[in-house]
């Protein structure tokens, strides 16, 4: 799990990504979000939320990805704040948390905003904008969470706040506030959707669907020309979140999916089922379990976001195993 999370949200960190996903679950896939209208956002949120003892609790959440676009929009800037969950998981309490997510980025406004008319003396002297510490032309910036699931299974938690609830009564029903997410899961992607992504998270989402059909996977690798050229960043975040035992080491810049998954010497295990030439020997499913470790060892040591002491939960190796690899690298 911690090596699927970190990989992933590495992967999303990408401005062209990360404007990608956004542009397929926002419009379609036409490109109007621009990885240079994207500017790096702090993301962890912080509430203080008083208790029912009049005690505070602080309450802190970390976004995997937080962004600020600016646009310009009828000759004026325009802002919005973009934020991506990776899931390598389904989660049923996704709606809570997005909606969380969202609330406490909101609330952040609101107090920075109060904390500026503090320092600047410039709240007007209306009775209600003293209080509230908000002058009645304050607006907030827009704020759109999207989850990107990075799971072969098919999502089936709940998408909205009432898909959670039982509410049996209509009157009720209409007046509990909703709140949906927007979700990109791979099963949920046809072909031809696929084609609106323009960067390599086309080919990892593609890749997911399929990596548990041995036979479909080898089709589309094949027929995709987009998988005979995927760079190497989109090639390590492939092997990691299917489990798939391909050799990347050799990748300089960019690598043919379609020859890794034909150049498997032994067992190719995605999730326990096999892709490879022929039905190796017990011992020789160790072997490829074995060697199927180092190279997730490899791919992480590069990446250099976990310790070694990480890196060896991940992967079962030994501290010293991955220190010995580490200097042949």
């Amino acid at each position: 799990m911690a090596e699927k999370d970190a990989i992933t949200k590495k992967y999303m960190e990408d401005a062209s990504r990360f404007a990608d996903a956004f542009n397929f679950i926002l419009y379609n896939g036409e490109e109007r979000i621009k990885p240079e209208q994207l500017h790096e956002l702090d993301t962890t949120e912080i509430a203080l939320p008083f208790m029912a003892d009049s005690t505070s609790g602080a309450v802190q959440k970390h976004r995997d990805v937080l962004k600020m676009m600016t646009a310009m929009s009828d000759g004026e800037t325009a802002y919005l704040i973009l934020g991506i969950e990776n899931q390598s998981e389904i989660d049923y309490t996704m709606p809570v948390r997005v909606m969380l997510y969202d609330a406490l980025q909101l609330n952040s406004q609101t107090e920075a905003m109060k904390k500026k008319h503090r320092n600047e003396k410039d709240v007007k002297q209306t009775k209600s904008e003293w209080l509230s510490g908000w002058n009645k032309t304050d607006i907030l910036i827009p704020v759109i969470t999207l989850v990107i699931y990075f799971g072969e299974k098919d999502w089936d938690a709940p998408k909205s706040l009432h898909e959670m609830m039982r509410i049996e009564h209509k009157d009720i029903s209409k007046n509990v506030q909703d709140y949906r997410i927007r979700l990109i899961a791979p099963n949920e992607i046809s072909d031809e959707e696929f084609d609106k992504f323009h960067t390599g998270l086309r080919e990892v989402l593609k890749y997911i669907k399929y990596c548990k059909d041995k036979e479909k996977l080898l089709k589309v690798t094949t027929e995709d020309k987009a998988f005979h050229n995927v760079d190497i960043e989109t090639a390590m975040t492939i092997n990691v979140v299917t489990n798939s035992k391909l050799d990347i080491s050799q990748g300089k810049g960019s690598m043919n999916m379609c020859k890794a998954i034909q150049d498997i010497r032994m067992d190719g295990i995605i999730e326990g089922k096999m892709i490879g030439r022929e039905e190796g020997r017990e011992e020789g499913r160790e072997e490829g379990r074995r060697e199927n470790k180092y190279q997730t060892a490899t791919t992480l040591i590069k990446m250099g976001l976990l310790s070694y002491e990480n890196i060896s939960v991940a992967t079962g190796l030994t501290v010293e195993e991955i220190e010995n690899l580490a200097l042949s690298l």
